[in-house]
């Protein structure tokens, strides 16, 4: 078999450098192109080491002294399909920030918290999160292809201790769920639970599908956009079988909206699932109107809603990539009126503390009379727009006095 020596594909065309580094990912790793287009060969194959990293991204000494440091608290896992799209040369490159450690998640430390959002606080047994009343999320791994720097549940790194849960504790989730019909909606989640294989995936949706009142399960995955080789005929089958099937991904740049990525969301699609995304707002990564409105053009373009905006969580290790908030205000209020209602996400906060998702949006609202409501729109102008009254007239109906 050959190996790859360069790639054939066109480069993502906001990624003119990315095949260079490609090239050199292949040159130490070897693949063949049936091993690059597989899935379990590039999990096998991360970079997970500072020597190994190296190979491919040039590091000073003390770069990689750096590296090692902080990697003994936030470990870090980097697909070669992910860092093949890093533009080398680039020190403020997305996808590097969001991938390759960086020594001021060591800074701050007194800032954020290991579980802000208070999810072991809300998990009524192993493996599940209850807040919401109907919905539920289930998180049945901790184990993810690629470890981003801003990760919500980055305290599981700590000690490199990867699980996927066991059949009893899956069982005792599900028999949670089946006790509790209150909950209509299940979010499979981890970690990433496409790590878990088709079979296993198959028997927590067969699980999920045998309880009468579950009427939707999601997927969360960033597979889709950090290794996008994952969504394959097998696993397309499966949740066509179980649907209705939700799946929400995670594109924080458009450099991520790559061919390969398209393919992944065209074969979703094809299998009846809807695909949503969570962006995370982050400093210098995405935090300006104008990389927002060029993310949810290429989603759209992909016939993948643009979901959530969210404003990055309180976590440990992670202060140097959060933005104020009024940067998220700024971002909605410079999208509105300059693209489709479709393509501008919700901006929430989830707030420390376990109190769920607080959706913000700049205010449009100058004043309120019980008779006028005083608004302005995307473009600042002013409208006074006529306040109906409570006991207004009622519609008659034509058969009225019949």
């Amino acid at each position: 078999m050959t190996t790859i020596v360069a790639e054939t594909k066109e480069p993502p065309s906001s990624s003119s450098q990315a095949p260079s580094l490609r090239e050199r990912i292949c040159e130490v790793l070897k693949p063949t192109q049936e091993q690059w287009d597989d899935w379990k060969w590039h999990f096998r194959n991360r970079f997970n080491t500072v020597d190994k990293l190296a190979k491919v991204l040039p590091l000073t000494e003390s770069q990689k002294r750096q590296l090692k440091l902080v990697s003994l608290k936030f470990p870090f896992s980097i697909t070669p399909y992910y860092l093949s799209l890093i533009r080398t040369g680039d020190p403020y490159d997305p996808i590097l920030l969001q991938s390759v450690p960086s020594f001021e998640e060591l800074l701050n430390t007194d800032m954020g918290q290991p579980d802000p959002l208070h999810e072991r606080v809300d998990s009524p047994v192993p493996g599940l999160v209850h807040r919401y009343p109907d919905r539920a999320l289930f998180v049945i791994t901790d184990i993810c292809p690629l470890l981003c720097r801003h990760c919500t549940r980055k305290r599981e790194w700590e000690g490199e201790s990867w699980w996927i849960r066991t059949k009893p504790q899956l069982e005792a989730a599900i028999d949670y769920l089946r006790k509790t019909t209150a909950i209509r909606d299940v979010i499979i989640s981890g970690g990433d639970p496409l790590t878990v294989d088709n079979a296993g995936l198959e028997w927590v949706l067969a699980q999920l599908r045998s309880i009468s009142h579950i009427e939707i399960i999601r997927f969360g995955t960033r597979f889709p956009v950090v290794l996008p080789q994952r969504i394959d005929e097998g696993f397309c089958r499966i949740i066509d079988k179980y649907g209705p099937v939700w799946l929400n991904t995670h594109f924080n740049h458009p450099n991520e909206v790559t061919p390969e990525a398209a393919r992944a969301v065209r074969e979703l699609l094809r299998a009846g699932v809807p695909v949503n995304n969570q962006t995370v707002l982050l400093r210098g990564i995405n935090d300006s109107v104008e990389i927002q409105l060029a993310l949810s053009h290429a989603l759209l373009k992909n016939r993948v809603r643009p979901y959530y905006l969210f404003h990055g969580d309180e976590v440990s290790g992670t202060e140097h990539l959060r933005t104020p908030v009024e940067t998220g205000l700024k971002i909605i209020e410079g999208m509105r009126g300059h693209t489709s209602g479709l393509g501008v996400p919700t901006y929430v906060v989830d707030v420390a503390g376990g109190g769920g998702k607080i959706p913000l949006q700049p205010n449009y609202v100058l004043s309120w009379s019980e008779d006028e409501i005083t608004l302005r729109n995307f473009e600042w102008k002013t409208f006074h727009y006529r306040n109906p009254r409570p006991t207004g007239p009622r519609p008659i109906s034509v058969l009225a006095g019949v």
